[in-house]
């Protein structure tokens, strides 16, 4: 496309670009307008061919990386170590990998955040992540979005319904025309960009920054559903919005269950960025309000920039390439119940299928070989690089007697149980060892254990007990230790609605909250644990 502008009569490539530069008059009119006028839909048309464009570029740029592994990680390394923010050391003048690993120890993300006066990796404080993969990420995600789901970049056709954007990176010049389609994160209050959302009945896709947001929002939604419809019918006398207030409220008198169909009949997709304690919030909205709807991650975000790109929209759920360019990504094998142990990294094309590893980021920005405690597990290969699925986060683990209960591990056990519970659909938790609380009173250490739930509005001690059968079930140690009575049984605590949305406020409040935000299923601090205490109903 870009040669064909080059080829075109000077004063016509001037009135293009002139019409890529005149603001996007119909994306500016109220979402009901239905026409479009031949001059904004020209922009949008002009703006998305320049997107298929740069992402058949971005696409050419990755196979070629892809390909050449080793290579494209070597320039990554180069790249870090020349646009460093700290001094060199005995690093200065060398770009081996070998003399950067040797020289360079293994940090843990919690240490480098203590790390501050010496600019070692910190967790960002923009909403958007940087490096060649954010820009990837972006660019043929929205290319694997629009080929997967073809009517979804249309004007009008995507709401985003919180701050954060699911988008690692917003879009370039002379894509910012479709900027009011990719919403741009930031702009307004959550409250008034639901309302958008909300006076716009053919929306395609649904966008919000993670799946746990997604799900703050419609719980806000079921709680001030007359709020918002008042405010629909009261906003445009003499428009179609008041049926829509009816629309609304018909809506929600028929439950969670199909909830985003019901208001939007044309939808069908969910765009949120993984970002780690997500797939709880995702199975939650997609048997209730999202039901009947297909989820896209355009990538794994962590602090330090994107790890991962997700190429394949049609599938149920994202597997993730581990590119080769900056942040420079290395892979420390995960052993079982061996995760202190020293061990070598290795790079991304000497990866092994079925294999466990922890991901290791290095960036320009604090020049640190960091542990970020996220466990993948390596599943396919693209060209030389390994395709993989988020397993777990080792900084996640419930220990009190030496068991190492992980994520993963206690999620299922968590899942087993809530599925006993007659009725009951599991929308979060998070767990508590009880040394934090000081909740023990002399019986022996055990886990606290703090549930949002549908379906069930109060907790039986039968119902209780099946949680820790199922622990012992899942874990042989736990068991063990149980019948020993070294552990006490777990205590499960059932929360009432909203106490999770403000667990996340208050993360969000803290100094060294990172992003993209994460999920805690294992709070570290006696606060955050005294907030969800306050608001237990049994």
């Amino acid at each position: 496309m870009l040669l064909l502008l080059l080829l075109l009569p000077l004063p016509l490539l001037l009135l293009l670009l002139l019409l890529l530069l005149l603001p996007p008059l119909a994306l500016l009119r109220q979402p009901q307008d239905a026409s479009l006028s031949w001059l904004a839909g020209l922009q949008h048309c002009m703006a998305g061919g320049a997107l298929s464009w740069a992402a058949a570029w971005q696409q050419r740029r990755l196979e070629q990386s892809t390909l050449h592994a080793g290579q494209s990680q070597q320039q990554a390394l180069t790249w870090c170590l020349r646009e460093a923010q700290r001094p060199l050391g005995p690093l200065q003048g060398t770009t081996d990998t070998s003399t950067f690993r040797n020289h360079l120890p293994l940090i843990k993300a919690s240490q480098a955040q203590e790390e501050e006066s010496g600019g070692q990796l910190l967790p960002p404080t923009s909403t958007q992540c940087y490096g060649e993969a954010s820009l990837q990420a972006t660019l043929l995600g929205l290319a694997a979005l629009s080929k997967a789901f073809p009517e979804v970049l249309t004007p009008g056709g995507i709401a985003c319904v919180t701050p954060t954007s699911p988008w690692p990176r917003a879009l370039p010049w002379p894509w910012r025309i479709l900027d009011k389609v990719v919403s741009t994160p930031g702009a307004k209050h959550p409250g008034a960009l639901l309302l958008e959302a909300l006076r716009s009945p053919g929306l395609r896709a649904l966008e919000a920054g993670t799946a746990t947001e997604l799900l703050d929002v419609f719980s806000g939604l079921e709680a001030n559903g007359e709020e918002l419809a008042e405010a629909m019918a009261a906003g445009n006398p003499g428009s179609p919005l008041p049926s829509r207030a009816a629309e609304l409220r018909e809506a929600l008198d028929l439950g969670p269950r199909g909830l985003a169909l019901r208001l939007w009949p044309k939808l069908q997709v969910v765009v949120t960025l993984d970002a780690g304690g997500q797939t709880e919030a995702v199975a939650a909205l997609e048997a209730l309000w999202c039901h009947g709807l297909a989820f896209f991650s355009p990538a794994y975000a962590a602090s330090g920039g994107v790890v991962g790109l997700n190429l394949w929209p049609e599938q149920a759920h994202g597997c993730y390439l581990l590119p080769p360019g900056a942040p420079f990504i290395e892979l420390l094998p995960v052993k079982e119940g061996a995760q202190e142990e020293a061990a070598s990294t290795v790079l991304l094309a000497e990866a092994q299928k079925g294999e466990e590893y922890e991901l290791v980021l290095t960036n320009h920005a604090g020049l640190a070989r960091c542990r970020l405690g996220d466990v993948v597990q390596v599943v396919g290969a693209y060209n030389q690089c390994p395709v993989v699925r988020f397993v777990r986060r080792l900084g996640q683990a419930l220990n009190v007697r030496g068991e190492d209960i992980q994520e993963d591990v206690f999620s299922e056990a968590l899942a087993r149980a809530v599925g006993q519970w007659p009725g009951a659909k599991l929308l979060d938790h998070s767990c508590v060892e009880s040394s934090i609380l000081d909740s023990s009173q002399g019986s022996a250490p055990h886990y606290e254990v703090f549930v949002a739930l549908r379906g069930l509005r109060n907790l039986s001690e039968e119902n209780r007990d099946k949680l820790d059968h199922c622990l012992q079930e899942v874990s042989p140690h736990y068991k063990s230790l149980r019948f020993r009575g070294s552990v006490g049984p777990a205590r499960v605590h059932l929360v009432g609605r909203g106490a999770f949305r403000e667990l996340r406020a208050a993360l969000a409040a803290c100094p060294s909250s990172r992003f993209p935000p994460e999920m805690p299923r294992v709070l570290r601090h006696r606060h955050l644990a005294e907030g969800l205490q306050r608001r237990v109903l049994s």
